[in-house]
């Protein structure tokens, strides 16, 4: 029998484009059963209307957003062998998206797939050069063997488009909560210390890229750094810092190469802000509470009273219940 997909997709102030990815979606060789859209009501936002009995819509409250909690309550809606996890902003290339995620189960040991990332055609040359380093042109096939040759790389895997085997996610408890960041290297971790596989399928592709400015990548690493504190079991034996120092020699060597000598020193700038936005958040834990909240992405994740998520203490943020059931709908936002 022909194995079974869903889709999630948290959802905040959906755009004219969100329709395209839909239409996208349903066009594909390899069709979903149902498309599963966790949408937070905004102010002045209606409630997105499904147009085909595939789509079912779930209105939700921003203010209980959790990056692994939210995904576990749109896993337990879904009843297929596999589920995709989407992003509203990541656009299918072709309409073999699917298809191509799929194939990455015929291996046994997979238990997760997730697809290229390419860089919008407005993107800069360095977001460019980021989905590069990040998504080649080559799949690989990363099992616990690859740890000592790719550290951290190992891990590496992107909600943004990630395909998951139902039952070894549900068999393994599914999405640990509270996370900031990270929910899906979490469970790529826990995937493959268990003696499974994760597949980078590099023939399925997704449009997705964002322009960060200095500040904005100084947030986002403080929360990268935030999430890998709070789960320093798995990170502490893995290296952030030796990965992105190789990125960055890389990339300012490339751009030198070009003649773009602006455009290195401009990144050089931007790694500093990125490095020590990182190494605050290993931190996040010792900082005044008003410097923690203008550091981070995403405050509200520390003004939560729910007893298991972060609260607004700090030190009670890194506590961590692994996902089996969920426990009320939640709040999104956009990776």
């Amino acid at each position: 029998m022909e194995k079974t997909i869903d889709i999630i997709i948290p959802a905040y102030k959906p755009g004219k484009e969100f329709s395209e990815l839909i239409r996208r979606l349903m066009k594909q060789t390899a069709p979903p059963q149902n498309i599963f859209i966790l949408q937070t009501m905004a102010e002045g936002v209606p409630l997105l209307q499904p147009q085909d009995e595939k789509i079912h819509i779930y209105p939700i409250q921003k203010e209980e957003f959790d990056h692994g909690k939210t995904r576990a309550y749109g896993a337990e809606l879904s009843k297929a062998d596999y589920i995709l996890f989407m992003t509203q902003d990541a656009m299918p290339a072709d309409n073999r998206l699917l298809e191509h995620l799929k194939k990455g189960f015929e291996t046994e040991r997979t238990g997760i797939t997730y697809a290229r990332q390419l860089a919008g055609k407005d993107a800069d040359i360095l977001e460019k050069m980021a989905r590069l380093h990040n998504y080649p042109e080559k799949s690989l096939f990363k099992t616990k063997e690859d740890l000592e040759r790719l550290g951290i790389q190992t891990y590496f895997c992107s909600d943004v488009c990630a395909m998951y085997d139902r039952r070894l996610y549900e068999e393994l408890g599914g999405f640990s909560y509270p996370t900031i960041f990270n929910e899906d290297m979490i469970m790529a971790s826990k995937v493959i210390q268990a003696g499974y596989g994760v597949y980078y399928a590099a023939e399925a592709c997704v449009i997705h890229s964002h322009s960060y400015t200095c500040r904005q990548q100084f947030k986002r690493n403080f929360d990268l750094g935030v999430s890998q504190k709070q789960y320093s079991e798995i990170f502490e034996a893995v290296s952030s810092e030796k990965e992105g120092a190789g990125f960055a020699k890389k990339t300012i060597a490339a751009l030198c190469k070009k003649g773009r000598f602006w455009k290195a020193v401009y990144f050089a700038w931007q790694c500093g802000f990125r490095l020590s936005g990182y190494r605050m958040g290993l931190h996040y834990d010792k900082l005044p509470r008003c410097l923690l909240l203008r550091c981070t992405m995403s405050p509200s994740y520390f003004t939560k009273s729910d007893d298991c998520e972060a609260t607004g203490n700090p030190q009670s943020a890194g506590k961590k219940k692994q996902c089996g059931k969920g426990n009320g709908r939640n709040g999104s936002d956009s990776d």
